[in-house]
């Protein structure tokens, strides 16, 4: 069985906050045909399904961000899950809104949930780093992270969400760089906004044909003569 785990801290308030991604992505999940109704265990929620022909526990720790190790230690301990066999999907502040990288042990990296599970497991547990960008500077970290979502990440937020399901079946069997790469092409820009770290982007440039960057500007063209008719109509100036 997998143990897929996602970061949180419970209750309405926090719902719509961007430390939340990790519920929200499992919640997608949970909805799946298949999975059962969420219920309390664990000192979380748990729901049981199947991906790809394998049982997988879905687990949303209610025991605050903080303390999430106890909760994870708990579901994985009496099921008999191997830390190897545990995935965490949790918010990422050094990754672009939408983008996804997922990697096996390492550090914390200040995420307090993280550190928790590091001290209950171990860290040689894969995560899946969801990104949601930098505010730009150390004082505004707290307030970024613990805000909600903005109506303008909405559509790159529900194209990740909707992609990370779609592709899960990648994760689940242990195909964690396909994975990746289906999500970030099924997301298209989406999957690695332009512009800074905060939680929203510019959109891209329209691009321009080889041949327009080639001709640069419309040169200018004779106002009367004989060619100048045909000439106004090939350059588009008639």
């Amino acid at each position: 069985m997998l143990l897929l785990v996602g970061l949180g801290n419970p209750g309405p308030e926090y719902r719509g906050h961007r430390h939340n991604i990790g519920f929200m992505a499992l919640d997608e999940i949970q909805r799946l045909p298949g999975f059962t109704p969420w219920t309390k265990k664990f000192q979380g929620e748990t729901s049981e399904g199947e991906v790809a022909g394998r049982r997988v526990l879905l687990l949303k720790p209610q025991t605050f961000m903080n303390d999430s190790g106890r909760s994870v230690q708990a579901a994985a301990s009496f099921r008999k899950i191997p830390v190897s066999d545990v995935v965490v999907f949790h918010d990422e502040l050094d990754l672009p809104p939408g983008k996804v990288r997922v990697k096996t042990g390492g550090g914390a990296g200040g995420h307090n949930g993280l550190r928790s599970i590091d001290q209950h497991l171990g860290r040689d547990y894969r995560r899946v780093r969801l990104g949601i960008g930098h505010p730009g500077s150390k004082e505004r970290v707290t307030g970024h992270v613990l805000g909600d979502f903005a109506k303008s990440d909405q559509a790159w937020l529900d194209d990740l969400l909707r992609s990370v399901v779609q592709h899960l079946g990648a994760l689940v069997a242990g195909e964690d760089a396909q994975f990746m790469n289906r999500v970030a092409l099924d997301t298209g820009a989406s999957a690695e906004p332009e512009g800074a770290k905060g939680s929203s982007a510019p959109p891209k440039a329209r691009a321009q044909s080889h041949i327009r960057q080639a001709r640069g500007a419309k040169p200018a063209l004779p106002a009367t003569g004989p060619m100048a008719g045909m000439l106004k109509r090939l350059f588009g100036q008639d």
